[in-house]
């Protein structure tokens, strides 16, 4: 007998910004497995001009109308709307695939709705790199997680920290470090910055145990991140380098581990961990 085929899973997307708009034409253009069904946006006619290409085109609704439509939801928007988009789906035992990461820390019961609803988080890679290695390293003992993160001045211009501590980086001509600490206070201070550090944390040792440098500087046009860890099975020292989306606090690359992770969910090859 002809083996029949998965229905496939019904992708919605939260939030049409640079990210969200990325997925949405890889997904109209066709991703196995999967299908886009609808997006969310706080701007429904802009949303719905942008989306006007489409080969197939989807509809522009509300946060809490996606659920019943999709099997699983991308979350693409600002972090204040993380419980929003994210409870529906695990309340009804679904998979959210969180960008805004640091969310999750402030968020913590939404890791325990979906372990109480059998439901799924996932946080891809984004603009990170070596995840695979810090979550299979974590299996043994890590004993010290490092990250120094340095970007253009207007990738990190108007994040709650600087304005709330009264630091200006506008003029600055030099690199200026601008924040030390882990990425549960980095995740409050920079909420659209570094997600990145806390997916590291997650993946390691914890956004307490991790420490984290943030640098501001004027020379660079890429956002820079630079990795060390310290473990029973090995060191690990990892840098990447990210070319900005036309959000300059987002990397072209993070767009594109959102549709490499939704590739991998019923690729018949999954390549890494």
């Amino acid at each position: 007998m002809p083996k029949q085929n998965r229905p496939p899973l019904r992708i919605a997307i939260a939030g049409l910004g640079a990210v969200g708009l990325a997925v949405a034409r890889a997904l109209d253009a066709g991703i196995p497995g999967c299908r886009l069904v609808a997006v969310s946006a706080r701007d429904r006619e802009s949303a719905t001009a942008r989306l006007a290409g489409l080969r197939q085109p989807v509809p522009v609704l509300a946060i809490e109308a996606l659920e019943p439509l999709a099997d699983l939801v991308v979350e693409c928007a600002p972090a204040a709307l993380l419980p929003a988009i994210a409870e529906p789906f695990l309340r009804a035992g679904k998979t959210v695939l969180v960008l805004s990461a640091g969310a999750l820390l402030q968020h913590e019961h939404l890791i325990a709705l979906a372990r109480a609803e059998d439901a799924q988080i996932i946080v891809p890679t984004g603009a990170l790199l070596g995840l695979d290695a810090v979550v299979a390293a974590a299996e043994g003992e890590i004993t010290a997680v490092r990250m120094i993160t340095r970007k253009p001045v207007r990738g990190l211009v108007g994040a709650p920290y600087l304005l709330e501590n009264n630091i200006s980086i506008e003029a600055i001509r030099a690199p200026l470090r601008i924040f030390q600490g882990t990425p549960r206070d980095a995740a409050v201070g920079f909420p659209a910055n570094l997600n990145v550090a806390v997916a590291l944390s997650l993946a390691g040792i914890g956004p307490d145990r991790t420490t984290l440098e943030i640098w501001a500087d004027p020379a660079l046009t890429r956002n820079t991140h630079r990795i060390e860890v310290e473990s029973d099975s090995a060191f690990l020292s990892m840098a990447i380098e990210n070319i900005p989306s036309e959000n300059p606090k987002t990397g072209k690359i993070t767009a594109l581990s959102v549709i490499a992770c939704l590739r991998k969910l019923r690729a018949p090859l999954r390549v890494g961990t």
